[in-house]
């Protein structure tokens, strides 16, 4: 039996029997799960290997049968199976939505194969045209290089660096001649690009399209070439730039690349989009444990299922036991949200952070007794308009959004003595005013500590 067989025997036992209600059977649960994360998969048959992989993918070209075969070439030849993934530093955070293909390419270093983490600080000058609506802004030098700078630290929960290859694809990109481009170029119809459905949109509707978007994924994919690898994962947004690479790899003489292609996370506001930064729905890998598991628990209890499919290391057996409780009755839906938010928090912060952000989260939303809470920020400038208090604290971004939460009855006062709680919902109109009068006129003459409630968010205000 393969020591993954036997962590998923141990929790599913755990999952049928215990209380996952309860905080001892929680804390067991997340360290058998999150031991996995890093467990040994060299055991796995070959066969074995590529059925895990494909489990989890959303698109696996050609077919699962072909990951087998290749790995079993690669062993055969005597030389590693080389598996990539690419992220263009566009932004300074990346976010639980990236990871996802990580998961899948952290699997593969497991079972003991070469696995290759791009940075694109090249590709980022051109930006991924893949679901954009209009053209992206351009990014100076100074800019890529202070976002990448902290990719590696972000990423380093998901993948050991001292047995991986972290790359930026400058080093090789800034090297390529024109006569090698046009060489490339010339060997592939416009019409190939020109498939996408969101290039065809754009120009439908008579917007921008560059030439430099069209060769986007001509130059990610001389990626694939540097690194002669037999596989790609990504996110299923990236099918298309990834088919690409199998073009180029096979012109430039190489085998084309296996792809893996993965579902994309719905964000956490639950509107049906995926999670990006853009958006404000997603979950920064650099957010400390209270947070991650505060925005995992505001999401609908819709997305558990699939959150805890792309996510986590969990088979389907184990996601079938918890289904069938829920649907038995035998385990609510918020206390299976609260081990998926573990889970995650967990992963990044490890099980102790996970386990005191889960008991922070009940004193503030289940007991509701806020003075067991030791990490909320304090507001101590009373004399600021409720909206820069909340954009200070970095509850939300602009007045609109303070203003929003107001008009749906999420901005309150809270005064609490001796675990009672008396509460004043404070109106749009009343973001404009100063804390401090709202505070003296709302709260007079009622004594305890004072909390201002953003939605799910809370602060300590020192009066």
């Amino acid at each position: 039996m393969s020591r993954l067989s036997q962590s998923i025997d141990r929790v599913t036992a755990l999952l049928e029997d215990a209380d996952l209600a309860g905080d001892a059977a929680v804390r067991e649960l997340l360290a058998e799960t999150t031991r996995r994360r890093s467990l040994d998969l060299s055991d796995l048959t070959l066969a074995e290997q590529a059925a895990l992989i494909g489990a989890r993918s959303q698109e696996l070209q050609p077919s699962t049968e072909a990951l087998a075969e290749r790995l079993a070439k690669a062993a055969g030849e005597g030389r590693p199976f080389v598996a990539k993934f690419g992220i263009d530093p566009t932004g300074a955070e990346v976010h639980l939505g990236h990871t996802v293909p990580m998961l899948i390419l952290g699997r593969f270093q497991r079972m003991g194969h070469q696995v290759v983490f791009i940075v694109g600080d090249m590709t980022a000058k051109i930006g991924d045209p893949s679901g954009r609506s209009d053209d992206r802004p351009a990014l100076t030098d100074e800019r890529i290089a202070a976002n990448l700078a902290t990719y590696r630290q972000q990423v380093s929960p998901f993948f050991d660096f001292d047995r991986a290859q972290f790359r930026h694809n400058g080093d090789w990109l800034r090297q390529v001649t024109l006569p090698r481009v046009i060489e490339i170029l010339s060997q592939i119809p416009v019409s190939m690009p020109l498939q996408r459905e969101d290039f065809r949109k754009r120009l439908d509707a008579g917007q921008g399209l560059s030439m430099a978007e069209l060769a986007y994924s001509v130059v990610m994919a001389l990626d694939s070439v540097e690194t002669n690898c037999d596989l790609e994962v990504g996110g299923i947004d990236q099918f298309l730039n990834m088919q690409m690479c199998r073009k180029v790899m096979d012109i430039c003489g190489q085998t084309p690349e296996l792809v893996v292609a993965t579902s994309l996370i719905e964000g956490t506001d639950g509107a049906g989009t995926k999670m990006s930064k853009s958006r404000g729905n997603y979950v920064p890998l650099v957010a400390p444990p209270g947070e991650i598991f505060g925005r995992i628990m505001s999401v609908p209890d819709r997305l558990v299922d699939p959150y805890l499919r792309a996510l986590s290391e969990w088979a389907d057996a184990e996601l079938a036991v918890v289904g069938a409780r829920v649907a038995a009755g035998s385990l609510h839906p918020m206390d299976l949200k609260k081990i998926l938010a573990g889970e995650i928090t967990a992963a990044i912060h490890g099980v102790d952070a996970a386990m005191k952000a889960r008991e922070e989260f009940v004193a503030r939303f289940s007991r509701r007794v806020f003075g067991d809470v030791d990490d909320l920020p304090s507001v101590t400038d009373l004399d600021q308009p409720v909206t820069e208090v909340v954009k200070a604290l970095g509850f939300a971004k602009s007045n609109g959004d303070v203003r929003r939460v107001a008009q749906q009855n999420g901005l309150r006062l809270v005064v609490e003595s001796d675990g009672d709680q008396e509460t004043v919902t404070l109106t749009a109109d009343d973001t404009r005013e100063p804390l401090a009068a709202l505070v003296d006129g709302m709260l007079a003459g009622r004594t305890g500590d004072c909390y201002l409630k953003v939605g799910r968010k809370l602060a300590r205000v020192t009066r």
